[in-house]
């Protein structure tokens, strides 16, 4: 059995931090994590697509793993994408996450190949066997064209070392299935439905909105473990507008994280947020940031 939360509740798909010249910048990088974790997310997660991962290279991967791995301190969970259409490759950027100190790896389902049911489970087992941390594998079938079927999920939650998954697939049935017949740690992807997956029994969420509203969202968490049920559904109503002017209007989640922050330029083919999506997300963040949240 896994513990309930095994990489805490709040976690914070972060961004990848580049400097003016387009380079990583991992003085700010350390700087957000220690910021983030200050502000109530319990774990980050690393190299996600909120992360760039598609253009940044292996050693860049790494660089950020360890960087804020030293930054955070040993205590923090820190997760680290993985995931590619390649299995070798995956294996190999397991392993090296794990050697520059990775808590976990974040393994998402090959894309675009679309594999097969039995060759996306022999693909999460090669990378489970290759590592000594544990998987939380990423179920995004709107961006890799494949679904982890409920039944290959049930197969896959009695390896030892896959432990959690970051839900994407939009489907609370097939989630609130698995999440009855296993012990699989479900972690949100989608800010949406943050609260309607905790209250199924989900793990928490990895949040890209929380690079901008760390304390905001968890403060939804921490009414419902309270039993407030009435004030988690009111504080996350609160939370909704600036969730959908981020993930829901059109641009990337990393495009208006880092229109929100001081955290460089994104790398191509992303473009930057223009004046009038960056006015909107400013509102909508002080909207949010001016309400009562003690």
């Amino acid at each position: 059995m896994t513990t309930p939360h095994p990489f805490g509740r709040a976690l914070c798909a972060m961004i990848t931090p580049f400097g003016s010249d387009g380079e990583l910048d991992l003085d700010t990088a350390r700087k957000l994590a220690v910021r983030l974790v200050g502000e109530g997310c319990d774990g980050l997660v690393l190299n996600g697509t909120t992360g760039e991962s598609p253009t940044t290279s292996d050693a860049e991967k790494t660089a950020l793993v360890r960087a804020v791995r030293e930054a955070v301190g040993a205590h923090v969970p820190v997760v680290a994408g993985v995931g590619s259409a390649d299995t070798r490759h995956t294996v190999e950027l397991a392993t090296a996450a794990e050697a520059a100190g990775a808590d976990g790896v974040l393994v998402v389902t090959p894309y675009y190949s679309r594999p097969p049911q039995a060759a996306l489970e022999a693909h999460f087992r090669r990378v489970a066997d290759a590592v000594g941390v544990p998987l939380m594998l990423y179920d995004i079938p709107g961006r890799t064209g494949t679904r982890i079927e409920v039944e290959t999920m049930l197969r896959l939650a009695a390896h030892p070392r896959i432990v959690a998954v970051k839900d994407c697939a939009y489907d609370l049935l097939g989630s609130a299935k698995v999440i009855g017949r296993t012990s699989l740690a479900y972690y949100s992807g989608c800010e949406e439905l943050n609260l309607p997956l905790y209250a199924v029994g989900g793990a928490g969420y990895v949040s890209t909105v929380a690079n901008v509203a760390p304390r905001q969202l968890r403060a939804v968490l921490d009414a419902f473990d309270a039993g407030d049920t009435a004030e988690a559904a009111r504080l996350n109503q609160l939370t909704l507008p600036l969730a959908e002017l981020m993930m829901a209007s059109g641009l990337p989640g990393t495009v208006t994280a880092k229109a929100l922050l001081d955290a460089g330029p994104v790398r191509e083919p992303l473009q930057p947020a223009g004046r009038e999506a960056t006015d909107g997300l400013r509102a909508a963040y002080e909207e949010l940031t001016a309400q009562s949240w003690a």
